[in-house]
């Protein structure tokens, strides 16, 4: 059985390589299992998204300082 420790180790793994079929499968078990697992994977999604949107310079961005 998968602990939250292994579970977030894969989480973030999983941004930088593709998991195996057993990593998935354990790790689509604990996740339905544990909310704070399952958040902090929403939340990594969520902060690489960002950081992308931030790299290639956001149209918010862009119009927040023409208004300055």
């Amino acid at each position: 059985m998968m602990n939250c420790r292994q579970a977030t180790a894969l989480l973030s793994q999983a941004l930088d390589r593709e998991l195996t079929l057993a990593e998935r499968a354990e790790l689509k078990v604990h996740l339905m299992m544990c909310s704070g697992c399952r958040n902090f994977g929403q939340q990594m999604h969520e902060l690489r998204d960002i950081t992308r949107l931030y790299a290639k310079g956001s149209s918010t961005e862009k119009n927040c300082d023409d208004e300055l």
